[in-house]
């Protein structure tokens, strides 16, 4: 794997679209582009918002390896969070610092990790609940200690818990809740417990600047309500586990939440990733404003009317509950979007609007996916460019032959 040094690489400063065409020309469609004038502006973005904690690099949401050993190069990142425990030991071969997001039932890879000095050093395991520890010793039996986060629910919970905003995950929301699981830990010799973890998703997942103002300003005061709170909460669940055991780590935030979550005290370091390819919906937020990095181009391959063309592929619609924001957006040429009734297609997509007018078979057109890693589940390999040229093509991790989630 190629080495890549974004120092070297040229300042960006807004999409380029006929830049990016340019240093493309001579690539055969579908492909998808990194500009990483604007990756490197990002990632030096995210360092300015962490105000000195440092930056846990989110790699589901980058999912190339080159790309994010160049970013963990820089100043101010220190680790990966990453998707699954597979990818973790697949990652810790070149990086010392890997904590899994989410709990796992992998059993062959808790044997290999369970079996790996190395590994055991270089990876944490997320739990919040006695049934994952009660698995994970079932399937690797005696031995030196496991590392392990426990993942704190940090959603706002009201009305005694009837209303719940925020994602679904972690059974564990108060300090006595964490400092019960925290006492089952540290009580069993096969676990070191290391960190605790909680991601806001109701604040950094969420755009406060879209929609209605009326919505915009729902959004806005359930986000600072659910700050208040969250603040208030986790210090005392840090300062309860604290306690017990010796943190080294209290992770928090993501690209959309970082200056609230660096701003508590408890906080040593946030969780990032998606805001170094800025996909679309990060434009709905009114805090920072990031550089679109990442593309993909499909080819015109049908004219059907005057008002209509069509280009071959492009149904790459994000995960998540359905709705006209998981889909792509056709960016350049200007004033072309999708039609709702066949949006983004498996084989075709459909487009129409002014800028029509001036594709015909053979043109392309460039599209901004919805969220960020998920691109790289369609492509094998990220075409990098600098200025007005391609200087290098990178392997994604379908590329490499690894698919994780």
């Amino acid at each position: 794997m190629s080495e890549l040094d974004l120092e070297t690489v040229t300042a960006s400063s807004g999409v380029g679209y006929s830049r990016l065409a340019r240093a493309t020309a001579d690539l055969e469609p579908p492909f998808a582009v990194v500009d990483l004038g604007a990756l490197k502006a990002n990632a030096d973005s995210l360092v300015a918002r962490a105000g000195g904690k440092p930056v846990r690099l989110a790699s589901k949401s980058v999912r190339c390896r080159a790309i994010s050993s160049a970013v963990l190069a820089r100043p101010g990142f220190r680790g990966v969070l990453a998707l699954t425990l597979a990818e973790a030991l697949w990652l810790a071969s070149e990086v010392e610092d890997v904590v899994v997001g989410y709990p796992t039932a992998d059993l062959a890879s808790l044997r290999t990790l369970a079996a790996d000095p190395d590994l055991l050093a270089r990876v944490t395991l997320m739990v919040d609940d006695v049934a994952q520890l009660d698995l994970i010793e079932h399937a690797t039996g005696d031995g030196p200690p496991i590392r392990v986060c426990i993942d704190l629910d940090a959603s706002l919970r009201l009305l005694e818990g009837r209303v719940h905003l925020g994602v679904r995950r972690s059974p564990v929301h108060s300090a006595d809740d964490a400092a019960a699981l925290a006492r089952r830990i540290v009580a069993r010799p096969r676990f070191a417990l290391v960190g605790l973890m909680a991601y806001e998703g109701q604040i950094a997942g969420v755009g406060d600047n879209a929609g209605s103002m009326v919505n915009r300003l729902q959004i806005r005061g359930m986000q600072m309500a659910s700050a208040m709170e969250l603040r208030r909460r986790r210090a005392a669940v840090v300062a309860a586990v604290r306690e017990i055991a010796d943190l080294e780590f209290v992770n928090g935030g993501g690209t959309g939440s970082i200056e609230r979550t660096v701003s508590e005290p408890a906080v040593t370091e946030v969780a990032a990733g998606s805001g170094l390819y800025c996909p679309t919906l990060f434009d709905k937020y009114r805090g920072f404003r990031p550089q679109p990095a990442a593309f993909y181009v499909q080819s015109v391959v049908r004219t059907p009317s005057p008002e209509y063309v069509t280009v071959l592929g492009g149904g790459w619609v994000a995960s998540g509950a359905v709705g006209a924001e998981k889909l792509p957006t056709p960016s350049w040429p200007i004033d072309v979007s999708l039609i709702s009734i066949e949006g983004a297609g498996e084989a075709q997509t459909p487009l129409h609007g002014p800028g029509v007018a001036a594709l015909d078979v053979g043109d392309r057109v460039w599209f901004r996916h919805a969220k960020a890693g998920e691109l790289c589940e369609r492509v094998n390999e990220l075409h990098l460019v600098d200025g007005d040229r391609v200087i290098a093509t990178v392997p994604t991790y379908r590329g490499e032959g690894r698919a994780f989630l």
